[in-house]
């Protein structure tokens, strides 16, 4: 397919069948005895298992959609992204819980086209036999072992009725503090972390999510879930989309309150 007009449908067809084929790689290296782990030059962990996942991936996009380019987290990006559709690939995000044996871990596929726009999101989970998806303009959707429905946001208009969850407490800066008071001020409060936060906000079952450092990689598949459930996703700072290193998804009805209480 060219980088021309696109077939979104089409695409997100291709990307839940790209979830398949990281599925059965990641599954089948979970707990595994061998399972290769690295330090990477940043100080996270890798294992044969990202790196197995992300390989596979991009090997697929090259079949068949060979025009279109790649950024990942484990192989990088090429030294251009204009002008073109790109994907956008975690392939272990949770990579610690991963090599844990913790199950909340999940491969990210996202497809951003020339302007900046998320327009594919979907994000598998297959040790907790959920899944997530959404295209532009076609909804949003989740599975869980197999039966599919639709999803939307939360209709909570209060902070002091509302559930929000984040990753853990580093990389918030000046703000933690802020962050910290907000607790006091809400109904309750989560540490689901990662993938996770973000895709309860999208079916309903969180208010807000919020991570103060995060890559493309972290959030382009989760951009498209949010907004596509009716909900709202920004940097920490207010801008719209997953090109701003920091993330804030909602339903959209607290939004504006949670960024003026942490900002």
């Amino acid at each position: 397919m060219s980088s021309g007009a696109r077939d979104i449908k089409s695409d997100l067809e291709l990307a839940l069948r790209l979830a398949d084929v990281a599925d059965k790689i990641s599954l089948n290296r979970f707990e595994a005895l061998d399972l290769v782990i690295e330090t990477k030059p940043d100080t996270t962990p890798v294992t044969d298992a990202d790196k197995a996942v992300e390989s596979a991936i991009r090997d697929e996009i090259a079949k068949h959609r060979a025009d279109d380019l790649v950024v990942g987290e484990e192989f990088g990006s090429p030294a251009s992204l204009a002008g073109k559709y790109y994907w956008v690939i975690d392939p272990i995000d949770g990579t610690k819980n991963y090599l844990r044996g913790v199950p909340t871990w999940a491969t990210l596929i996202g497809l951003i086209d020339p302007s900046g726009k998320v327009i594919v999101g979907v994000v598998s989970a297959p040790a907790l036999s959920r899944r997530w998806w959404a295209g532009d303009k076609l909804g949003a959707n989740t599975s869980f072992n197999g039966a599919v429905k639709g999803i939307s946001v939360s209709k909570v208009a209060k902070l002091a009725d509302a559930s929000v969850s984040y990753s853990d407490l580093i990389g918030w800066g000046e703000r933690k503090a802020k962050f910290l008071a907000l607790q006091e001020k809400i109904w309750r409060t989560r540490g689901h972390g990662d993938f996770w936060s973000h895709m309860l906000v999208a079916q309903g079952a969180v208010d807000i999510a919020v991570e103060p450092a995060l890559s493309l990689w972290d959030m382009a598949a989760l951009d498209v879930i949010v907004r596509e459930a009716g909900g709202q996703f920004t940097n920490i700072l207010g801008q719209e989309g997953p090109h701003g290193a920091s993330a804030v998804s909602s339903n959209g009805l607290l939004h504006s309150a949670f960024m003026k209480e942490i900002n």
